[in-house]
């Protein structure tokens, strides 16, 4: 057999093996579990913004591109000083989490791009919070209207991403920090409260004392009248027959002295 026959294949062969090790990379990829892809094809039209690639395994022509992204919820902070209702200024931390609309992320790559953390998420937080924070005093973001801020920042930021193909999952405030001198104003009056606050319950719970004290003696009181309405003399007589007999059954030595009472009754002597 002339193997000379088969030399072209072989070289075909060969420089065909040779580019596929060469584009490996461009022609088999595999997306991970949390991450989805979309292909630009670049004889194709562009980006297909049709169709979103899931995790596992795929083979692409070596002229296209698949883009990968993150779906999964991702957390950042933003640390800024914005100013209060009063005109103070105060510095805050914020937590916020977020993640890309998987369905939309060819709009997204098309728009925006991977840095749409910075260039639209960043911007939007930090706009929200400043204008949030401006419509409350610095007593309020430090106790009691804490929450609603922190609402109020997620829904504005969530409306202005959302138009964005982002996501925002949640806004939460880790710290603030006002001027020394107002914060130390601020616990003061809040430990005055709780002092106050004390204070009542201590009254309350006096008062209510009281009145159980009143309804126990007024139940005694009727209980008594009761008892003694009912303790009449024939009654009493009966009771103190009872308990002659059962003195004189007892094994202590005794005197019993018959009639020798005011009423009748026997008395006894030398009980021990």
């Amino acid at each position: 057999m002339d193997r000379r026959k088969f030399l072209p294949f072989i070289v075909l062969g060969g420089i065909g093996l040779f580019a596929v090790l060469i584009f490996a990379n461009s022609i088999f990829l595999t997306i991970q579990p949390g991450e989805k892809g979309i292909l630009f094809k670049r004889f194709g039209g562009g980006l297909d913004l049709e169709n979103v690639y899931n995790q596992g395994f795929h083979i692409i022509s070596p002229w296209n591109k698949m883009y990968i992204y993150d779906v999964r919820i991702q957390e950042s902070l933003a640390t800024m000083e914005v100013l209060s209702k009063n005109g103070l200024t105060i510095k805050c931390e914020l937590s916020y989490r977020f993640q890309p609309v998987a369905a939309e992320i060819g709009l997204l790559h098309d728009n925006i791009g991977f840095d749409y953390h910075q260039r639209i998420i960043v911007p939007e937080i930090r706009s929200a919070t400043r204008e949030v924070i401006g419509r409350y005093l610095p007593e309020e973001l430090y106790s009691s209207k804490r929450e609603a801020i922190q609402d109020e920042i997620f829904m504005q930021t969530s409306t202005a991403i959302g138009e964005k193909h982002l996501i925002m999952d949640a806004v939460l405030i880790r710290e603030v920090v006002l001027p020394t001198s107002l914060q130390d104003a601020i616990e003061k009056k809040l430990k005055q409260e709780q002092e106050s606050l004390e204070y009542e319950f201590k009254i309350t719970k006096a008062e209510q004392e009281a009145e159980r004290q009143r309804i126990e003696a007024e139940g005694k009181a009727a209980a008594n009248l009761i008892i003694s309405a009912s303790l009449t003399d024939k009654i009493l007589q009966e009771k103190g027959i009872d308990a002659t007999k059962e003195l004189a059954q007892s094994q202590n030595a005794k005197v019993v002295v018959i009639g020798g009472g005011d009423d009748g009754l026997p008395l006894i002597l030398g009980n021990n």
